[in-house]
């Protein structure tokens, strides 16, 4: 199984914009339209606002790491590129995935200041014993 839970703020730029929210507004529609072209049976990508703050929300559990995972970095890159402000984590863990972390444990997705980094997971790997038996 490959398993992902992410979210994600969404933001023009990591320096604080004045006159700026027409662009982002145009950015999000980009965003909006990739999200909308997502249909996966066992996951989901959403745009949420709370409290005025744009989010990307990312979560699924198919059977294997098929398009899913594909589609999902290519949402992931488009957003680090066009949104370079945007912030958040992915965490992933797949039986089959080789590195990092390997079988048993999560990696995360870091995206700051439109780069996506690949870190070790230090709160839930390994699954066992962390969390299962």
């Amino acid at each position: 199984m490959y398993e992902f839970h992410g979210w994600f703020q969404l933001s023009e730029s990591p320096k604080e914009i004045e006159f700026g929210e027409e662009k982002f507004d145009d950015l999000l529609k980009g965003v909006r339209d990739r999200v909308a072209e997502i249909d996966w049976a066992s996951g989901e990508a959403a745009l949420k606002v709370f409290n005025g703050e744009h989010l990307l929300l990312v979560n699924g559990a198919p059977n294997r790491r098929r398009d899913e995972e594909r589609e999902l970095t290519e949402l992931l890159e488009y957003v680090a590129r066009q949104l370079p402000g945007s912030w958040g984590l992915l965490y992933e863990q797949a039986e089959d995935m080789e590195s990092p972390p390997g079988q048993g444990g999560y990696r995360v997705r870091v995206m700051a200041r439109g780069e996506i980094t690949v870190r070790l997971d230090p709160f839930l790997s390994p699954v066992q014993p962390v969390v299962e038996d």
